[in-house]
């Protein structure tokens, strides 16, 4: 048995053993985030310069994923009907950072948290999960809006949005801006609405003043519309 595997085991127990004081995970912690002064998104830390400096291995990666695939799919393609993103082709740099700020507490994610905490996962296996989402094939099955709103959904994103995250919704993957193209509506319209409430601490605050002024109709809107974006153009 690996050192990934033992780890995963004893996850396992202590979230189903009842009635020891040590049975549960211990609490993800509290990082200062948006809400305080001085905060600078994507700050250096230790964690993130580690695994981004890691040879990545998406070998590694594929076997350090099991303990994400309950939730996020063997494929990557999440779940549209619980909140779970597609992952599968986004951007390796994306999904460390977030990876990381989960496990350090400046994006708030309790449910995420054990399974990315740095007794399960380490930063250079962060870095393995990440380059092996980022090759996987996107696919095509995504939640998808009611279609209703879209003329409204491409002006509202060709004027806010296109600018960071791409014409097509490709994103960038130098400025850890995510690929939106082809997720689910339904992650989009809900993460979008705690950007624009201050409820996802580790937000970008140019993109919390690019969408401040949002009714809910204009982030479901331009969610639908970015849900539909071609997923061809693949990350780096």
């Amino acid at each position: 048995m690996n050192a990934m595997m033992t780890r995963l085991v004893g996850l396992g127990a202590l979230v189903l053993v009842p009635g020891l004081a040590s049975a549960s995970p211990p609490a993800q912690p509290h990082a200062p985030g948006i809400e305080s002064p001085g905060y600078v998104w994507n700050a250096p830390n230790e964690d993130q310069m580690i695994a981004l400096a890691h040879r990545a291995d998406p070998a590694n990666g594929e076997e350090a994923y099991a303990v994400c695939r309950g939730c996020h799919q063997a494929d990557g393609s999440g779940r549209g009907d619980a909140l779970y993103p597609q992952l599968a082709g986004q951007h390796a740099t994306v999904l460390i950072k977030q990876m990381v700020d989960v496990r350090a507490g400046r994006r708030d994610n309790p449910k995420m948290h054990p399974f990315v905490a740095e007794w399960v996962v380490s930063p250079e296996e962060v870095a393995d999960i990440a380059a092996y989402l980022s090759q996987l094939p996107i696919p095509p099955t995504n939640l998808k809006g009611d279609g209703t709103a879209l003329a409204r959904g491409q002006t509202l994103y060709e004027k806010d949005c296109a600018t960071c995250h791409g014409a097509q919704g490709e994103g960038d993957a130098e400025e850890f801006y995510p690929r939106v193209a082809h997720q689910h509506v339904s992650y989009l319209d809900h993460e979008s609405k705690l950007i624009r409430d201050g409820g996802r601490r580790n937000a970008n605050p140019e993109m919390v003043k690019a969408i401040k002024g949002y009714s809910d109709t204009d982030i479901a809107a331009v969610s639908d519309y970015m849900s539909r974006l071609s997923a061809e153009s693949r990350p780096e």
